[in-house]
């Protein structure tokens, strides 16, 4: 498995990738950890879930130069401290470079971010 994308992505920030199968689908965890939490109930902010997915797409693809056009998510379930979320990308179509990805993220059986995320391969790298 040889990550080509996100190469120094912080897996404590936005996950550790499991299965990687370049084109066609990943598998990606996080645990959510204190640092990740808004109140005392322990209750775990989105954007932390949403990059969890953002980056199983990322990863999925597994382009070097792959970034994120645009995504459109629900959130179903809410994520605390302690859960480990498990995101499974899959690639569902191939246009030029236009990549559309669909991603849940579930916790134990339970699917807490449900999307679909369109990446684009650029030619180079986007501050390039």
């Amino acid at each position: 498995m040889q990550v080509k994308t996100h190469t120094i992505a912080s897996s404590s920030l936005i996950g550790l990738p499991v299965k990687i199968e370049e084109g066609v689908s990943s598998i990606t965890e996080l645990l959510a950890t204190t640092d990740m939490a808004v109140d005392i109930q322990g209750l775990v902010h989105g954007g932390f879930v949403f990059g969890l997915a953002d980056y199983a797409a990322m990863l999925a693809v597994n382009n070097s130069f792959v970034v994120l056009g645009s995504s459109q998510v629900k959130f179903i379930a809410p994520v605390k401290v302690g859960d480990v979320m498990i995101a499974y990308a899959k690639v569902e179509s191939v246009q030029s470079r236009r990549r559309e990805v669909s991603v849940d993220v579930k916790v134990g059986e339970l699917t807490v971010l449900s999307g679909s995320f369109t990446c684009i391969i650029l030619d180079k790298h986007v501050l390039g």
